[in-house]
């Protein structure tokens, strides 16, 4: 039996997930000790990682959400959906200035393969969202994405529509400017994708696991979630050459980390969760101070790869 297939194995330490060199899966990186791949490795990895969403079956899905599910199990469900599908669309549609500015054309390769993932990101999200019909009478992916976004909280726009956008457009003006850059991949892969995404697949995947429920999302999810790892670790991979090449740059990493940090704390607690204490409120059996603990973590390993802890 495969790595991939075996059920035995955690996800995170299967030989495709490993092989991505993510510094978070790996306990070296507590001591700084991680071989990151080069970005033509980290291209190949890419060629051999691939996956469609149209070999995805969400059959059970349906059954599960509209039979098993009650409308409070669905509510509580939404904002974790809702929150990775209108994601996948914010960050797409922000990758194309960031490619185009990479200082070298590896760079700029491997970034092309994440604009396909993160378009397939969606593509999923859209699949699962119609063919299980959590909105139903939607007719369009437009429809869904501004269905879904009806759950999120005032932090997720901060995050998304305020700090990497604004980075975001200043690099569709000024593709030279490099510190707007290693901002950028500061909140996008160490952030949005390091912190947040991972987090919540992590749980939200566990959680189906150990329900039995949604084996379809599932399937498709840590796929998803194998990407972004492989995303991480191109962000972690320039950012250290960035910070050996100028200490500007760690400062750049430092300061943009000390603005959306609260920020991104404040995306991982859904809205109705309001005024309940970190160790009370609870989502996929977990509690907000789990997640937090767990997302901190990852971040720490990463950061002691790139050099700034």
């Amino acid at each position: 039996m495969s790595a991939e297939a075996s059920s035995s194995t955690p996800r995170t330490e299967r030989s495709d997930f490993q092989a991505t060199s993510d510094p978070a899966l790996q306990e070296g990186a507590d001591r700084g000790e991680v071989n990151l791949l080069s970005y033509e490795q980290l291209y190949a990895l890419w060629e051999r990682q691939q996956w469609a969403v149209s070999d995805l079956d969400f059959t059970q899905d349906r059954v599960d959400w509209h039979e098993r599910f009650d409308e409070e199990e669905r509510f509580q469900r939404l904002y974790g959906l809702s929150s990775f599908f209108v994601g996948e669309q914010r960050v797409a549609q922000e990758l194309g200035p960031m490619m185009r500015a990479a200082p070298t054309e590896a760079q700029r390769i491997f970034l092309c393969t994440q604009i396909a993932d993160e378009a397939r990101h969606v593509a999923f999200f859209d699949a699962f969202y119609r063919e299980v019909g959590v909105y139903e009478g939607s007719a369009s992916l437009e429809q869904r994405l501004d269905a879904a976004s009806a759950n999120l909280n005032e932090e997720f726009g901060q995050l998304f529509d305020e700090a990497l956008k604004a980075r975001v457009d200043r690099l569709a003006v000024a593709p030279d400017d490099t510190e707007a850059l290693v901002e950028a991949v500061t909140i996008y892969h160490m952030v949005i994708e390091g912190m947040l995404a991972l987090t919540g697949q992590h749980f939200i995947t566990d959680y189906n696991e150990r329900e039995g429920t949604l084996p379809g999302f599932v399937d498709g999810f840590t796929k998803v979630a194998r990407d972004e790892h492989r995303h991480v670790a191109f962000g972690a991979r320039f950012l250290r050459e960035m910070v050996r090449t100028d200490e500007r740059y760690r400062e750049a990493i430092v300061r943009t980390l000390g603005e959306v940090g609260p920020v991104a704390e404040g995306v991982l607690r859904p809205k109705w969760m309001e005024g309940i204490p970190d160790d009370e409120a609870e989502l996929f059996g977990f509690s907000i101070a789990d997640t937090r603990a767990f997302a901190l973590q990852a971040l720490t390993r990463r950061m002691k790869v790139i050099g700034l802890a």
